[in-house]
């Protein structure tokens, strides 16, 4: 299974709460919802779309996970809300207990067990292991070279700082640009993958 994810993104690299005011306010973050402007649902929709349409489960953090169980399901009979909400999920938590994972067909992974487990997901047969938001959990990732592409959905705004998927380890990783789109509202939806060898 390739991971693969998808995130919406500021110029300067903030993740954070990009769907709402309560979403995220770590830090006294205070932009929560900036994505909304700027939301092209032509260009956009059709890339979470098409990014779903290879996935084959669901992977998220624990508070991206309770955003998303806490909106889909009660959205059934729209094509795309059916598809996720038929998906296996996984979460990686120490702290959400097995009656919380209400979100039909959720498996959750201990913390301390969550990069084996992914390498084990990610070696294994099948589609693609999708994942949105979840900021720590993509960090890692990254970090641990698990991330086989990246769908950054870059807003024409500059937030002033908040969570990042990048690490700050100091290790520089190529990636290659394999398609770019944009959209009427200034979004640019850009794919990388990362780079065979940096030559």
């Amino acid at each position: 299974m390739r991971i693969v994810v998808s995130e919406f993104i500021s110029l300067d690299g903030v993740v954070q709460a990009p769907g709402g005011p309560e979403e995220d306010t770590d830090g006294g973050f205070a932009h929560g919802g900036w994505s909304h402007p700027y939301f092209d649902p032509e260009v956009v929709g059709g890339a979470f779309a098409a990014g779903l349409e290879n996935a084959e489960a669901l992977l998220y953090g624990r508070r991206t996970y309770l955003t998303m169980a806490g909106a889909w399901p009660e959205r059934a009979g729209d094509p795309f809300a059916d598809r996720l909400n038929s998906m296996k999920k996984y979460v990686v938590s120490d702290s959400l207990r097995d009656d919380e994972l209400t979100w039909h067909n959720t498996e959750r992974i201990p913390g301390a067990d969550a990069v084996a487990r992914i390498r084990e997901l990610r070696g294994a047969p099948g589609g693609d292991l999708a994942m949105m938001g979840s900021p720590t959990l993509v960090r890692t990732l990254i970090q641990e070279g698990l991330v086989d592409e990246l769908q950054l959905i870059h807003m024409p705004v500059i937030l002033g700082g908040g969570k990042s998927i990048f690490p700050g380890d100091g290790v520089k990783r190529g990636f290659e640009l394999v398609s770019t789109v944009v959209g009427k509202t200034g979004v640019q939806v850009s794919v990388y993958r990362p780079a065979a060898s940096e030559g």
